[in-house]
């Protein structure tokens, strides 16, 4: 069994004075925790794109609006609750990995640790949150590029699908992704602010970096699954915690990602 001492962030924030968490948030529970069913995840992705492919309709003839210190506050939250969240998922897991090793860490079903847990709801939450960067560019009268919208919708659904599924190798998709929003909203905040950011291109390097290692490791989660189910002649380490389902989703999900980014990167 993995240990159960919290970090020093997970006990700071809980050394507050705050309220606790109601349980349904705290825990995965299907039906009970908000956006945890198939048709509220459909609903809220159709909403989402009635209304930002609407609101562009209706901003044709209208000028720009800018909302430049909402904006700056959107995005300077999104990059401090993205450090925050990274903060503390990385107290819980490299414990982990220093006392069992990475691949019990990304395949074993202790690695879902019931904090794990909670951090992955509200990364999910963080990914409706994120989906107003869209509602920004539609006032802004910016283009809708296919690669944004995709992105954001899929990514939603990548999240459900993970939660359900409960991939224990969810945690470096996670963290690869909450280290690279801590970097690319307090990029949108400082030129939101007017200030020249001079490594803004090797944002896109860095997407496509983390992506590469993202499929590595799921790739590698789902290859160890399906040989040690289907083909224990072949070599393999063991099996992986989660859902054959959530694993080919995942993959296929994040390979699209790296395809992508790579089209944009070679655009721009």
């Amino acid at each position: 069994m993995v240990s159960s001492t919290p970090g020093p962030v997970y006990s700071f924030l809980h050394s507050l004075p705050v309220p606790s968490l109601p349980f349904n948030i705290e825990h995965w529970v299907p039906g009970s925790t908000p956006l945890s069913t198939t048709p509220e995840v459909v609903y809220a992705i159709t909403f989402y794109l009635v209304v930002i492919f609407g609101g562009q309709a209706l901003m044709r003839g209208s000028k720009p609006y800018r909302f430049k210190p909402l904006f700056m506050l959107h995005n300077f939250l999104l990059s401090a609750g993205s450090a925050l969240l990274l903060a503390l998922m990385l107290e819980e897991i490299l414990p982990i990995v220093w006392e069992h090793g990475l691949f019990y860490a990304i395949c074993h079903n202790d690695a879902w640790t019931p904090r794990m847990e909670t951090y992955y709801i509200f990364n999910y939450f963080f990914k409706y949150w994120e989906l107003f960067d869209t509602a920004f560019l539609v006032v802004k009268k910016k283009p809708l590029q296919f690669l944004h919208v995709f992105h954001h919708t899929a990514t939603a659904v990548l999240c459900y699908t993970q939660l359900n599924g409960r991939t224990s190798v969810s945690w470096v998709v996670i963290t690869l992704n909450l280290f690279v929003h801590v970097l690319m909203y307090y990029y949108y905040f400082m030129t939101a602010a007017g200030y020249k950011i001079w490594w803004k291109k090797y944002l896109t390097t860095l997407q496509i970096t983390q992506f590469v290692i993202d499929l590595f490791t799921v790739y590698f989660a789902s290859y160890s699954y399906f040989t040690a189910t289907y083909l224990p002649t072949w070599p393999t380490m063991g099996s992986c915690a989660g859902t054959e389902s959530a694993a080919l989703l995942g993959c296929g999900l994040l390979t699209s990602y790296l395809f992508l980014f790579i089209s944009f990167y070679a655009k721009t």
